[in-house]
């Protein structure tokens, strides 16, 4: 069982920043490729950001240049460092882990909300 546990999200306007935090235990985080989806009302879920167990990265062209997803091999943690934020940036935000990047949304965390005001 895949646990992911997501913090760090919240109310910011437009034009800050804002770090979220997914964190998984060791055996699941050395073999898995982690990511983030984001999801509004009424919309599919999609993927924001995915990053591979040797640092391969992948973003959604609506979020390039302004978020960045890396990980803590130590901490078994992965962050997603958001930026320039706009309101369209907000969502519910979601961990996700699988055993590569096309699969990422194998496995889920609770999601956490993050608004942006303008």
């Amino acid at each position: 069982q895949v646990q992911l546990v997501e913090s760090g999200g919240g109310l910011v306007q437009a034009g800050g920043s804002l770090r979220l935090s997914c964190a998984s235990s060791e055996s699941a985080f050395r073999v898995n490729a982690m990511g983030w989806y984001r999801q509004v009302p009424g919309k599919l879920r999609e993927l924001v950001a995915a990053i591979s167990v040797g640092g391969i990265t992948n973003y959604a062209n609506s979020v390039k240049g302004r978020f960045t997803i890396s990980r803590d091999n130590a901490k078994y943690t992965v962050y997603l460092q958001m930026t320039s934020l706009t309101p369209e940036d907000t969502a519910v935000y979601y961990c996700a882990a699988g055993s590569n990047i096309a699969t990422v949304g194998t496995y889920w965390g609770q999601g956490t909300q993050v608004t942006i005001s303008s």
